[in-house]
């Protein structure tokens, strides 16, 4: 138990204040309507032609914050309140993840890695839930402890992708900090507030990873009792 409170609950309690971190900056920033007036989905696409692409797809879905970059179908998808929005928040968001298709474009490595490892960390979330419970009330999985080794390895693969992730939003951040501010779609006085939106949300992926490799240690420390 003890080992628990040590390792666990402070990163639970850092994933959360990252999640209302990244959400009170957005909300502030989404207040703040870009002098140039452009949209999220016009500043993605001024972003993907500055570089060369045309042939990804910018497509409005539902949900907030559910913005994502899909290599695989070469989709850029931004939530309404980003593909309608002239927001700082909103045009930050957008280019980030023009950002992604600019490192799909370039062959970015980290990126090419994550995609790589996109199967076998889905299967992986999966059945991570089933052998840390299974292991409670199934014998053959509490056995040896096979349920909790199995999970031991999920939440290293699990880890290994968050690790990889970390580059890959922060250079999409990067990217995108750039293309706003040389295309003129944001001022250079006008910077900070998509700059604190994007440092916010890159924060919640390093705490995302700090968590699953408190997991990880965890789950490590109880095998070896």
């Amino acid at each position: 138990m003890g080992l628990f409170i040590l390792l666990i609950v402070p990163t639970m309690l850092l994933g959360l204040w990252a999640q209302h971190r990244v959400s009170s900056t957005y909300n502030k920033w989404k207040r703040v309507p870009t002098r140039s007036r452009i949209t999220g989905a016009e500043a993605a696409s001024a972003v993907m032609r500055n570089a060369g692409i045309y042939d990804v797809d910018i497509v409005e879905i539902s949900g907030h914050l559910t913005d994502h970059y899909d290599p695989a179908h070469k989709r850029l998808a931004l939530s309404s309140e980003n593909y309608r929005g002239n927001s700082l928040a909103a045009v930050g968001v957008a280019a980030h993840e023009a950002g992604h298709a600019i490192q799909h474009k370039v062959g970015y490595k980290a990126l090419e890695m994550r995609m790589s490892l996109n199967g076998i960390t889905g299967i992986a979330s999966k059945v991570l839930p089933f052998m840390i419970f299974g292991s409670l009330f199934l014998p053959f999985l509490a056995a040896n402890m096979v349920g909790i080794k199995v999970a031991i390895i999920c939440y290293a693969i699990i880890a290994l992708f968050q690790f990889i992730t970390l580059p890959v939003e922060f250079d999409a951040s990067k990217r995108a900090r750039v293309q706003l501010a040389n295309l003129g779609i944001v001022g250079q006085d006008e910077l900070p507030g998509v700059v604190k939106t994007l440092n916010a949300a890159g924060f919640t992926y390093v705490a995302a990873f700090v968590l699953t490799l408190a997991n990880l240690l965890y789950w490590v420390a109880v095998s070896r009792r």
